[in-house]
């Protein structure tokens, strides 16, 4: 039998900033506080940086203007997940390097030792790290659920094309609604 763990990808307070969406927040908590009631692990994935973010290239064109820079304290909290949807005991936080939830991180290690064999996707941007992930998750044969509209792209073409077109040929496409009345 499958086991199932819903991502939240992305969703810190300086990302939510930069994506105005007012129905978003509490659509996301719907599918957070659904998945717990069902027993579903919530697995939180933030991109981060040790101080002086030597895991940055100045050559990687997305996060090469962090390499070596000392950020103030205040970015700490800018970085923290978005407190509407914020973690409890019992979820699990997830750290990566780059734009794929699995790149830097111990997201598979995570998954694998829990026996969680499909990902339910959700995130701020479609473009970025949930089509990133998507595509990994895939290629390590993943079985795949994308919540459309608990994803954001600053592009609604862009997140139309990818959801309705690009993501269904690799996960299932549902809203949360419809992932929500069927747990």
């Amino acid at each position: 039998m499958s086991k199932q763990a819903l991502l939240v990808m992305d969703v810190q307070r300086v990302i939510v900033d930069r994506y105005p969406d007012p129905a978003y927040l509490p659509r996301l908590r719907k599918a957070i506080d659904a998945a717990r009631a069902d027993g579903v692990p919530v697995i939180h994935v933030t991109v981060g940086f040790r101080p002086g973010a030597p895991e940055v290239s100045a050559r990687n064109k997305m996060f090469g203007r962090l390499a070596g820079v000392r950020l103030p304290a205040a970015a700490a909290q800018a970085n923290e997940i978005h407190p509407d949807v914020a973690p409890e005991p019992g979820d699990i936080l997830v750290t990566k390097r780059r734009v794929s939830a699995f790149a830097g991180s111990d997201l598979d290690m995570v998954l694998r030792a829990n026996g969680i064999d499909h990902l339910v996707l959700t995130g701020i941007a479609t473009s970025g790290v949930v089509l990133s992930t998507l595509r990994q998750a895939s290629d390590l044969d993943f079985t795949l659920t994308v919540l459309s509209d608990g994803c954001l792209d600053n592009d609604p073409e862009v997140h139309r094309v990818l959801t309705e077109k690009v993501f269904p040929t690799q996960a299932d496409v549902t809203t949360v609604a419809e992932w929500v009345a069927a747990h």
